[in-house]
């Protein structure tokens, strides 16, 4: 999921020049506020040590997706790379690159600290801003020069969705306004929940086959997007661009919008509610159900999965020995998540065809919903469209579907630890991370990582290390960390962030700080301080 607060890199106020030098020029121009040697180090045990799995007035936990307890090839003595991810307005509103001088300055900063690259979301909304097949580059091609010039790599989000409205989204960059416009004649064209609630963060995918966009169906513009971005940076491609991740869904991530948090729709933990009722979905599951010899199926999506903020034993379909798990709710269930596998195969299918042969890497994101996850029915994965409960594993289909076409999983929460959540949510990141790295082992596909909420201390990049290692399944290729902001520059911050970023190219084999060994009660949108924040500055002279 994509939790991912932000706010732009702004810590420089004087005029902004368009002359760049390189980190290797200026790199002793940079000056940041005096730091004392660190108290602690970055360690990292084996998480199994702080697992809790248990409220302590639960009954027996189920017993939940068993992995094996043999370890396999450790990597812990091989470098993974650590990126870090750009403001989400990087680029400017007009197309062009937001505050350059600044965006320098950050990015000498963290080629000092050793860091292999930055990640970038490239908005559907603003790139195609001015009418079908009319791109503007120019913004991202002036990023990729800068990033260039300091020696640091670059990832690009092919996002196909709307920045607002989601966990840390401090700006609205909507969907290009010609697709407003066609969305605004038929509002069947994105996600409608069973109360008829509109969700205009993404085009729906039951219409990825239709000409439904002047002319062209959203496959086809999706593939466009991506065929124009070749063309302009193929001298860039293997080389400073690394990586392509192709957005999916909302918040760039292969789901449905099951937990949208606008106007308060959504809060944590709720379950969310079932994405399936514009028209084309509605049209594909009456389909599926007359192929199944059973029309009364098909007239609609479940009507006892309860609502938004319900939690599974509120609700006849999530509660323990629910609809879920009868026959119904195998073929609802199994269409649901399948429709999402199918759409995900549609997309990179197009990009491994467009991207082949450059020399970058091709990944796609996976929400990380550990919320209910130590129930039976896993309620707020199914809503999202992973068909993952207690006796089915839902992730190891989208690792092979990854995998047919060379793609790198990415995960999130790698930072989560199940001791920092609200026991009434059942959440359980660390044993959701080591389900999803299982699965990846089993398929040989590559995992990559990053942080689902805005982390600086050092229990967080702990987490991170430990989650980083190969015990119990993949190892994480490289790791993307949320996110670049004023913030990040605090002494002590910064000082954990260059810690991490040692230790991640030492291959994480470090065990937990003593001095961060408390309960964080961190969750979705709630971080509780320990200490008061401490001011710094960076500046450029």
């Amino acid at each position: 999921m994509a939790l991912t607060p932000c706010t732009s890199t702004s810590f420089i106020n004087k005029k902004e020049r368009k002359n760049y030098r390189t980190h290797d020029d200026i790199s002793s121009m940079i000056y940041f506020a005096k730091m004392n040697p660190p108290s602690c180090n970055l360690k990292a045990k084996s998480s199994n040590q702080d697992v809790q799995f248990l409220a302590p007035n639960m009954e027996e936990r189920e017993k939940l997706h068993g992995l094996s307890s043999s370890t396999h090839s450790n990597n812990s003595s091989t470098k993974v790379p650590v990126f870090v991810m750009l403001p989400l307005d990087t680029i400017a509103i007009g197309g062009n690159l937001n505050k350059p001088r600044a965006m320098n300055a950050s990015l000498m900063a963290l080629k000092s600290a050793g860091v292999e690259g930055v990640m970038v979301d490239c908005w559907w909304g603003l790139v195609e801003k001015n009418g079908p097949l009319k791109y503007n580059w120019e913004g991202y091609d002036e990023l990729v020069k800068i990033v260039q010039a300091n020696g640091l790599k670059l990832q690009v989000v092919m996002s196909f969705h709307q920045c607002g409205g989601n966990v840390g989204d401090s700006c609205s960059i909507p969907l290009p306004p010609w697709v407003l416009e066609e969305i605004s004649k038929n509002p069947d064209l994105v996600y409608t929940d069973r109360s008829g609630r509109r969700n205009p963060e993404y085009i729906s995918l039951g219409c990825d086959l239709l000409p439904v966009l002047k002319g062209r169906t959203p496959i086809q513009v999706y593939t466009d997007y991506m065929r124009s971005f070749r063309e302009r940076f193929k001298n860039y491609l293997g080389d400073v661009i690394v990586e392509i991740q192709v957005g999916m869904g909302p918040c760039g991530e292969l789901r449905y919008p099951s937990y949208p948090e606008s106007n308060g729709t959504w809060r944590f933990p709720g379950i969310g509610e079932f994405q399936c009722y514009d028209k084309y979905m509605k049209a594909s599951l009456a389909a599926s159900a007359r192929a199944m010899g059973n029309e009364s199926w098909g007239r609609g999506g479940p009507h006892d999965s309860g609502q938004y903020n319900q939690f599974p034993e509120d609700t006849g379909f999530f509660k323990r020995d629910g609809t879920w798990s009868n026959e119904y709710g195998q073929f609802f269930l199994e269409w649901y998540s399948g429709k999402l596998l199918e759409h995900g195969d549609r997309i990179l299918g197009s990009a491994e065809g467009i991207f082949k042969g450059t020399g970058a890497k091709l990944s796609g994101k996976v929400a990380g919903i550990h919320w209910h996850y130590n129930t039976r029915s896993h309620a707020a994965e199914l809503t999202a469209g992973y068909y993952n409960t207690r006796n089915r594993d839902g992730y190891l289909p989208i690792a092979r579907m990854f995998a047919k076409h060379g793609v790198v999983f990415n995960f999130t929460c790698m930072e989560m630890r199940d001791g920092e959540q609200p026991q009434h949510a059942n959440c359980s990141p660390e044993g959701l991370v080591r389900q999803v790295k299982n699965a990846t082992r089993i398929v040989g596909v590559e995992l990559a990582g990053e942080n689902a909420l805005e982390r600086y201390d050092g229990g967080g990049y702990a987490q991170v290390l430990s989650t980083s290692r190969a015990e119990g399944g993949n190892g994480l290729s490289a790791f993307t960390y949320l996110r670049l902001n004023k913030k990040l520059f605090e002494p002590e911050n910064w000082r954990n962030l260059v810690e991490f970023v040692k230790n991640m190219s030492e291959g994480g084999n470090t065990r937990l700080p003593e001095c961060d060994s408390s309960r964080t009660d961190l969750y979705v949108r709630f971080v509780k301080q320990s200490h008061d924040k401490k001011t710094a500055e960076a500046t450029v002279v």
